[in-house]
């Protein structure tokens, strides 16, 4: 009976540690040296984003990536993966173990979410989503853009994609197109009566 009882705790206790590890989020440097070797092997660069579950404008990059209109343009080009970072202390559990060291790394701990930059497969940062000055480095503080949205950022964003990929024209501006539907619509002005003022 002893050894029955061993048995079954053993066994709860290896599917609980098990399950356990299935369900946490992979560390940073893991989940980039993936990223990193898939690009080298696809020959692509790799579009990194940080995020978390809170972050509205993170939902709406998501979506305009994975839009069925430029997906595959996107997919053609670049590893896209994700890093789970700065999380609500009751989700920090969603967090990927050393994202916000990745995050500073990349200079965008002051960015606000969702922050991106696009590497080679060599792990070399090419671009992120601060917009800086014509010319200025990439060492250069700028003021991140999020998901681009107005009409300015997603040109900035599409004249980065030009220059980390293959895509065409055509092709950018599909993106483009996609991405300007970001744009937050105005609120409406209340309508005074005459006879209100």
């Amino acid at each position: 009976m002893k050894k029955q009882i061993l048995l079954f705790a053993t066994i709860f206790l290896s599917a609980a540690t098990l399950s356990f590890a299935q369900d946490a989020p992979a560390p940073s440097d893991a989940v980039l040296k993936q990223a990193y070797v898939q690009a080298k092997k696809e020959h692509k660069n790799v579009l990194l984003m940080f995020h978390a579950s809170w972050c509205g404008w993170c939902k709406k990059m998501d979506a305009s990536l994975n839009d069925p209109s430029c997906k595959k343009f996107i997919d053609d080009n670049y590893v896209v993966t994700q890093l789970d970072v700065l999380e609500q202390p009751a989700k920090a559990n969603l967090e990927n173990p050393g994202s916000l060291d990745q995050l500073k790394a990349f200079k965008g701990e002051k960015s606000g979410l969702p922050f991106w930059v696009i590497l080679d497969a060599k792990g070399k940062l090419l671009a992120d989503s601060q917009i800086r000055p014509k010319g200025a480095s990439l060492d250069t503080p700028g003021e991140s853009m999020g998901c681009p949205a107005q009409e300015s950022e997603v040109a900035y964003f599409a004249q980065i994609l030009k220059s980390t990929s293959k895509l065409n024209d055509e092709q950018l501006a599909v993106i483009s197109k996609r991405f300007a539907l970001n744009k937050p619509v105005p609120a409406a002005k209340p309508v005074t009566s005459p006879s209100s003022k």
